[in-house]
């Protein structure tokens, strides 16, 4: 527990470095280009399509009658953009995790290496496809654990639980590889994981639940369509505030681990020098020579 508390306000404080500040913007533009791009070519079609689904469901049919002749208004115009938001916004944030994962990570990885951690081997345990290929894995396996559990989101209590869980195991396996990738070897990495898991696995379900405070506001932009195109940067750059966030949590939470690992396995190695037997050296008999005995002289008699 005091590492893990240690470690989350080391990583408050460096988020308020300018250059944290600063490379947080940098997946921002990226995303905002791709979500701007897609919605400009695709916003009309994905709206027009949910609303001939709606249009041909009996149920929201009804629903839709009753709402109008309670004078509320049409339910369609406003259901329709909050499905392809909630839609939209799972992939936006895993593209926001890979995006940090790839290019913020390594740096803010450097950056708590080279202020608390100078003289820290780097076994290099993961290379860059590996921790592509390992990302890749676990945001597929996100993906499919939340569209697995979407009919479950219905229940009141487990659409409070089950997205920040998925989140949080995506951002536990996502940056704890990338936090140690450099500096650590495979064992090590492993060895990590198997002491910290629950810990790590807080510490991204924690970070899921900071994630999920942007959705106010891409529902804010279902209801004020008219700010929607400001709405989505705004999300998005708190999107990736949160996962720097994570990722300097995660640093500063596994090279602390991995300096103690290597710390108690030197203490150890001593430890297991200085208790075990001398050895012992046998030299070697020749088996020509033969043992003689040497007689004291004799004494001479008494007179």
């Amino acid at each position: 527990m005091t590492l893990f508390l240690d470690s989350f306000w080391r990583a408050l404080l460096y988020c308020l470095r300018p250059r944290v500040i600063a490379l947080s913007f940098l997946p921002l533009i990226l995303l905002v280009a791709a979500s701007l791009g897609l919605g400009y070519l695709y916003w009309d079609n994905a709206l027009e399509t949910v609303r001939l689904w709606l249009e041909a469901s009996t149920l929201v049919e009804s629903l839709s009658a009753w709402l109008q002749s309670m004078g509320v208004g049409n339910l369609k115009a406003v259901l329709a953009p909050l499905i392809v938001i909630f839609t939209v916004t799972p992939v936006i944030v895993v593209l926001s995790l890979l995006v940090v994962s790839l290019l913020m990570t390594p740096a803010l990885t450097l950056l708590v290496s080279e202020k608390r951690f100078p003289q820290l081997e780097r076994r290099r345990g993961g290379s860059f496809l590996a921790s592509l290929g390992w990302s890749l894995l676990s945001a597929l396996l996100a993906l499919v654990a939340l569209v697995v559990s979407i009919p479950l989101w219905l229940i009141p209590p487990l659409i409070l639980i089950l997205p920040p869980l998925i989140w949080g195991w995506l951002t536990y396996r996502v940056m704890a590889f990338d936090a140690l990738a450099e500096h650590a070897s495979g064992e090590e990495r492993l060895e990590i994981f198997r002491r910290h898991r629950l810990s790590l696995l807080g510490i991204g379900v924690f970070c899921g639940y900071l994630g999920a405070a942007p959705s106010l506001i891409w529902a804010s932009g279902a209801l004020l369509v008219a700010a929607f195109v400001v709405l989505i940067p705004l999300a998005i750059w708190i999107y990736t505030l949160v996962f720097a966030l994570s990722s300097l949590w995660f640093a500063h939470f596994c090279l602390a681990a991995l300096q103690a690992l290597r710390a108690e396995r030197a203490v150890n190695t001593v430890t297991t020098t200085e208790t075990s037997p001398q050895a012992v050296t046998l030299l070697p008999i020749d088996p020509s020579s033969k043992p003689t005995l040497e007689h004291a002289p004799e004494k001479p008699p008494i007179p």
